[in-house]
């Protein structure tokens, strides 16, 4: 393998570099022959783990938010992540955007309008009326739950510890170096590359999720808009032309390609929701965003520990059949693909305090997010009727962003903007904010699977850079072209069952980040050389 890399120009770690790659290209080639089996076998096995486990899920997540809070607040947040007298590489408007837009601007336009749309039309508790004031409120809080703090949580605490153990104790940048204070020098050996190569394929098929997911919403903008058919060559040329924009940012780099895509994306969405602020009913939004707050604070405690426990006893599917396929089902696939945000948040981030950190990462996202759902939503749901009283007055314009979601819930942000002044315009732009997502997820996707097989911050030849851009771009257009949906289906089955083993590793970073936190007690551990396990 080293001769091979050599002759390739490659500046990696061969047995990371090639290993991942073999079993990407093995495994598409054995999804695609056989699409339906593995979906049925991986659907089976997230059944069981919905049905057994999904419990854990919810409860994981929620003591990663109580234990990242406790660390930004006692005395460890404190701690610089880098010398003690490191300075951030980028402001703080920079950081803000490449961390978002990095991580879910693509599911924020997804899921703006379809979720609380989805949660209103066919609400998540019990005996709660569809359409009715408390389906709406209901609504708000679980959209918010699934894409705010707990979210972010998902990302934060491995970005954390990628962030001390890699700046803090100059470790390789690589998954494999937050478990040092467990198991010691075999990061260095098979273990070590194991895990690193179960973090790159997790990133690879979770962000192939997340493209095909994007080309769909691209591919219903473009038929609303100009009439171009809802295909499969569409997708295909979708997918080809972002490719190749995020291969061009790939090749300029972080600082100058990630940094300008996203600080131009961010400013184009919040333009747009500052567009539907003031056309739509401004008034009512702005008393919705605050109300949306409290909302969410009086809610989160609830939602953070809901398991529907008596959901067997209200006659719901056993009682997973609604958190199954929304919260547990968020949770596992996010986690799939964390340790690509968290390596590119702690790339991002040399230089800031662990406070610094943590609440930036948890706080400014989420708050965004907020607000986002609360002008999308509550316009969302205004527009489809809330309350007997309102949908009567609208007579049959009443649910019908209902209606465009369970369709085709990649319509529905378009169908929305229907309602609108300047749609043709306003969808346009849409559909621009979504490539331009799409681009800096791949982008930023592809400079973090290249550093997991470096183990450095420093960009690897342009060659090496632009294959895993164009891994993950082919990868979603071949499984779109050989096994259509079944092959996105089976691929969402997998990386949810892949979600259990990685939820379990990202409980383990959570103990070996306060037992590398503990040792900060130990002056004579100097920084820039890892405390030995026994120290610890």
């Amino acid at each position: 393998m080293e001769a091979l890399a050599k002759k390739l120009g490659l500046r990696t770690n061969p047995t990371i570099f090639f290993t991942s790659a073999g079993i990407m290209i093995l495994f598409l080639v054995v999804l695609l022959i056989a699409p339906g089996p593995i979906g049925e076998a991986f659907g089976a096995g997230r059944e069981w783990i919905v049905t057994n486990l999904g419990w854990f899920f919810i409860f994981g997540v929620t003591s990663w938010v109580a234990f990242l809070l406790w660390v930004a607040l006692s005395r460890f947040g404190a701690i610089r992540l880098g010398g003690n007298d490191a300075k951030p590489a980028y402001s703080n408007i920079s950081w803000f955007t490449m961390l978002f837009a990095g991580g879910i601007g693509t599911v924020l336009m997804f899921w703006g309008v379809a979720e609380p749309i989805s949660h209103f039309s066919s609400p998540p508790r019990p005996n709660v009326e569809p359409y009715s004031v408390e389906a709406a409120d209901d609504a708000m809080s679980f959209a918010i739950y699934h894409l705010g703090l707990h979210t972010w949580a998902i990302f934060t605490m491995p970005g954390l510890a990628f962030a001390y153990f890699i700046y803090r104790y100059d470790l390789p940048m690589r998954f494999s170096s937050v478990f040092y204070p467990l198991i010691g020098d075999l990061i260095y050996g098979p273990l070590g590359k194991t895990l690193d190569v179960f973090a790159i394929l997790g990133t690879l098929f979770g962000v192939a999720v997340s493209i095909g997911l994007g080309t769909q919403q691209i591919n219903a903008g473009l038929t609303e808009l100009f009439g171009i058919p809802d295909a499969v060559i569409t997708k295909v040329l979708i997918i080809a032309i972002l490719t190749a924009v995020a291969v061009g940012s790939i090749v300029a780099g972080l600082d100058s390609g990630v940094k300008r895509l996203s600080n131009i994306n961010i400013g184009m969405a919040v333009g747009l929701m500052v567009f539907v602020l003031f056309t739509g009913s401004t008034v009512f939004l702005l008393r919705a965003v605050v109300e949306t707050f409290g909302l969410y604070i009086s809610n989160l405690l609830p939602m953070a520990f809901w398991n529907d426990t008596l959901a067997s006893y209200t006659g719901d599917d056993g009682g997973w059949g609604w958190q199954g396929s929304w919260t547990v089902f968020y949770w596992a696939w996010t986690v799939t693909w964390s340790p690509f945000i968290g390596i590119f948040v702690a790339r991002i981030s040399r230089g800031r305090t662990i406070r610094e950190f943590v609440l930036g990462v948890l706080f400014a996202p989420s708050i965004f997010t907020l607000i986002w759902f609360a002008i999308f939503g509550w316009s969302a749901m205004q527009i489809d009727g809330i309350g007997p009283e309102a949908r009567e007055a609208l007579g049959e314009q009443a649910g019908v962003l209902s209606q465009a979601v369970g369709e085709s819930v990649p319509l529905a942000m378009f169908a929305f903007f229907e309602n609108f002044p300047g749609a043709t315009l306003i969808q346009g732009l849409a559909v621009v904010i979504v490539a331009i997502f799409f681009a800096t997820s791949s982008d930023s996707a592809s400079l973090v699977v290249d550093m997991l097989c470096t183990g450095s911050p420093d960009p690897g030849p342009w060659h090496q850079r632009v294959f895993w851009g164009v891994s993950e771009g082919m990868l979603a257009a071949m499984l779109i072209v050989l096994a259509g949906d079944a092959g996105l289906t089976a691929l969402q089955e997998v990386i949810t069952v892949v979600g259990l083993p990685m939820f379990i590793l990202v409980f383990a970073m959570m103990f070996a980040l306060f037992r590398g936190l503990a040792q900060e007690k130990l002056s004579e551990v100097r920084v820039g050389s890892p405390p030995r396990p026994e120290q610890l």
